[in-house]
């Protein structure tokens, strides 16, 4: 019995990738294009594991890979739910299936796909980078059988425990989270890579050390300690991936017991406990301006907080705005200029305003009746800009300012931050009248099809304008930095900048208000498309 529920959940798992490639040719492209950059990707990481063999620090780079792949395979699911569609356990609650029959023939279909083997891959560089000697090649291939499903039931069990919270509203907004992963993890990639180029493979010594008694990475580590002679800790360390692995499946199977024979609660609510919620006026309200201005204050930040794709777009930018000079400054290489990086990265969130609406945009054009009422409108959806920015760029300069410990320089990186924001307002506000395009609500996509000429034209075209715009703030600070006696002046750019950057904002919304509302039908008919 358990036999045929394995081969028919393989079966279902291998039938709704045929199908879901079915859909369209450009699926089909895109997945057969992933495949082969993945797995090519994957056969140069193998080529370099097998290189490292007879490096004296090949079992330090292999055995914190494996733990590095654990830890991918262990927040896949919640960054990713709808990555694969056997992953929702929910699905099969109305068959007559039992828990242990069921963990089996999961775990196996888990094991079709890209990423299994990508890892597959990587498992078995790291093994024969540090394998030597017959035993040292058997234990390898237990350790990497075991590490393969370590991860997988990582993953699985992941899943499973989160379940309930992955297939609610708030928890698919847990994927805005992705691109903060990404951002930092690309960055902590390159400043590994710089120190490990810099100082060697030596300085992965403590780390691996830790992680060879850890599992998954512990079976590598078993594989080293084989070829070493020491069969006793092979041993141990194979029992410690092995009791990983019974431990989850354990973990794994009640939490599929109590999602097949519990109702969810997640979605119920008792009658008094929704009576007792009672709205009330949050503090922010309070302290916006009264009219249409606060209004439209407090209804952008409510899309920053509530709106998914708004809320991503937000996160992505806040981080990398931070990072790209955090982390220049602490490999030495950076400037204190990279600072206006964060004040860029936020002022894009200006362009295309009115398609963050999307269809909701009809509410808003119905209240848009003269140039002044789109004055307004646009001013509401700046100034709820600013309330993050401005501080948010402040922080990140003062910030970056003291890691180089350049000081001197912190007005004029103020003043230019302020005057770049300006411009980026001033010429987002334009652009969002005159470009606007529509964002899918559903899937991944920020353009909806047929208006990617159009996003390309109001985002770069707008920020070329904004560097124009910048341009007398620019050309003065150059001028004081190069002029004898002009350090003793540098500390006016920031007044300068800040009231530069107010005028431009000012006028880039007095100018865009007519275009606006003379062109409300077709700002709402693009904005509707997706």
């Amino acid at each position: 019995m358990s036999a045929d529920v394995t081969a028919v959940v393989v079966r279902l798992k291998l039938s709704l990738l045929r199908n879901g490639l079915r859909q369209s040719g450009g699926r089909r492209a895109a997945y057969v294009a992933s495949a082969v950059v993945t797995l090519l990707f994957a056969a140069l990481q193998l080529l370099g594991l097998i290189a490292l063999r007879g490096n004296e620090h090949a079992g330090s780079v292999a055995v914190p890979l494996v733990a590095v792949l654990a830890l991918g395979w262990a927040v896949m699911p919640l960054f990713f739910p709808s990555g694969d569609e056997t992953l929702d356990p929910t699905r099969l609650v109305m068959l007559p299936l039992r828990p242990r029959p069921l963990v089996r023939a999961l775990l196996a279909a888990s094991l079709v796909g890209i990423g299994p083997l990508f890892t597959l891959c990587l498992l078995i560089g790291a093994a024969l980078s540090v394998a030597h000697g017959g035993a040292a090649y058997v234990v390898g291939v237990l350790g990497v059988g075991l590490a393969l499903l370590v991860c997988v039931a990582l993953a699985r069990t992941v899943a499973a425990a989160n379940i309930r919270l992955l297939t609610s509203r708030k928890g698919r907004d847990l994927a805005v989270l992705s691109g903060l992963v990404v951002a930092i993890g690309a960055q902590l990639v390159n400043f590994g890579a710089q120190r490990l180029g810099s100082s060697g493979l030596a300085q992965l010594d403590p780390a691996a050390e830790v992680l060879r008694w850890v599992p998954p990475a512990s079976a590598i580590g078993a594989v080293e300690s084989a070829s070493e002679g020491s069969y006793g800790v092979a041993v141990v360390q194979l029992a410690l991936s092995a009791g990983a692995l019974a431990g989850l499946i354990a973990v794994w199977s009640r939490h599929l017991t109590r999602l097949m024979t519990s109702p969810d609660g997640s979605t119920l609510q008792s009658a008094g406990e929704s009576a007792s919620r009672e709205r009330t006026s949050t503090g922010l309200g309070r302290l916006l301006p009264t009219g249409r201005t606060g209004t439209v204050v407090e209804r952008s930040l409510r899309y920053v907080w509530r709106d998914p794709k708004t809320k991503a777009a937000w996160v992505t930018s806040l981080a990398i705005g931070l990072i790209v000079p955090v982390f220049n400054a602490l490999q030495g290489t950076g400037s204190i200029y990279f600072a206006c990086f964060a004040a860029g990265m936020l002022g894009i969130q200006m362009y295309n305003q009115f398609g963050q609406d999307t269809s909701a945009f009809w509410m808003v054009a119905l209240t848009i009746s003269s140039t002044r009422d789109a004055y307004v409108e646009l001013r509401g959806r700046a100034l709820a800009l600013l309330l993050i920015t401005l501080p948010y760029a402040t922080l990140v300069t003062v910030l970056t300012t003291a890691m180089l410990g350049d000081w001197a320089r912190l007005p004029e990186v103020l003043g230019l931050s302020f005057a770049l924001l300006g411009a980026m307002l001033a010429t987002g506000a334009w652009a969002s009248a005159r470009f606007p395009y529509s964002i899918p609500q559903e899937g991944y996509k920020n353009v909806a099809p047929g208006q990617t000429g159009l996003a390309w034209i109001s985002i770069f075209g707008g920020m070329v304008g904004a560097a124009l715009l910048c341009a007398p703030v620019i050309v003065l600070t150059i001028w004081l930095n190069v002029s004898a006696g002009g350090d003793d002046w540098t500390w006016l750019l920031l007044p300068v900048g800040a009231a530069y950057g107010a005028a431009i904002t000012l006028a880039g919304l007095h100018l865009a208000a007519p275009r606006t509302a003379a062109r409300l039908p077709e700002i709402l008919a693009a904005v509707s498309k997706g």
